[in-house]
């Protein structure tokens, strides 16, 4: 179960909240995203990124999955999802941090690896300690069932999410002595319902935002290998570039000359957080 005691001081943004359920062992976690989804909406506006209605709904998918995963995670985790699909030919990222309930993600549809199989990454850093990636197959072009999937052969445990409404999400993960065959036997309606039907025990209430954090500096660390090495193939020329953030694909305008002076001065590391699996690109 999650951890009780927050760090994040979030007032404002989505509210996930996670329950027991007595007597069946059983995490719920639920929100109604229509908030993110508006935030998400503005930011794909403000950056001028046009996305197709498919990959469109998929990653709505993709993200009200991820952001119920996270709420059911504990508070020092930062996580990241790469989701590789085959048909059609497109990978989905999200990423999030725990601690500050940040989300973001973006979709990326060029130059995107043919393989055998759809792919699935999780990557997860806890605190201090190094990164931790898991990888599964799966079928379909659904995010929800690949998230299935991870949680069945990578979590070793089920899950089992449910679409209420068009913006209402539920995640329901077993946990140990789970009543296995009430788990496996819950329906959408009863899902909508469980208030009513089972004795749910509220654990925790949870702010998440639509927030990436990627701005110039970051960019330019991106930016920094290159223009050690290749300066001039880097700019082609010019004497500014358009750069997109990886993680949310917002645009960023670098100058040469802003860049050759963050190279020449001293840095700091800068907290370590997943990136996109590049595997599936």
């Amino acid at each position: 179960m999650p951890e009780t005691t927050p760090p994040n001081t979030a007032d404002s943004g989505l509210e996930v909240r996670t329950y027991f359920v007595r007597n069946r062992n059983t995490l719920i976690a639920r929100a109604d995203f229509g908030d993110l989804f508006v935030d998400y909406y503005l930011h794909l506006s403000s950056n001028q990124i046009k996305v197709s209605p498919q990959h469109d709904a998929m990653f709505k998918r993709a993200l009200a999955a991820f952001t119920l995963h996270c709420a059911s995670r504990p508070w020092n985790e930062m996580i990241a999802w790469t989701i590789n699909f085959q048909d059609p030919l497109v990978n989905l990222f999200l990423t999030g941090d725990n601690e500050t309930g940040a989300v973001t993600g973006r979709i990326f549809d060029e130059n995107v690896k043919e393989g055998p199989e759809n792919l699935f990454y999780s990557d997860v850093v806890r605190g201090a300690q190094p990164k931790r990636r898991s990888a599964v197959t799966f079928q379909g072009a659904d995010p929800i069932a690949a998230a299935e999937k991870f949680y069945l052969q990578s979590e070793q445990r089920g899950a089992r999410y449910f679409q209420l409404g068009e913006e209402n999400f539920t995640l329901l993960s077993e946990h140990p002595d789970c009543d296995l065959p009430w788990f496996r036997g819950v329906t959408t309606e009863q899902a909508a319902t469980l208030d009513q039907r089972e004795t749910l025990a509220l654990l925790e209430r949870r702010i998440y935002r639509w927030h990436c954090g990627c701005n110039q500096q970051r960019m330019m660390e991106v930016l920094a290998p290159s223009m050690r090495h290749e300066p001039d193939e880097l700019f082609g020329g010019d004497d500014k570039i358009e750069i997109r953030c990886p993680r949310c694909a917002a645009r960023h305008t670098i100058t040469r000359e802003s860049l050759e002076a963050f190279v020449a001065t001293p840095k700091s590391s800068p907290k370590p957080g997943p990136e996109p699996a590049t595997e599936g690109q």
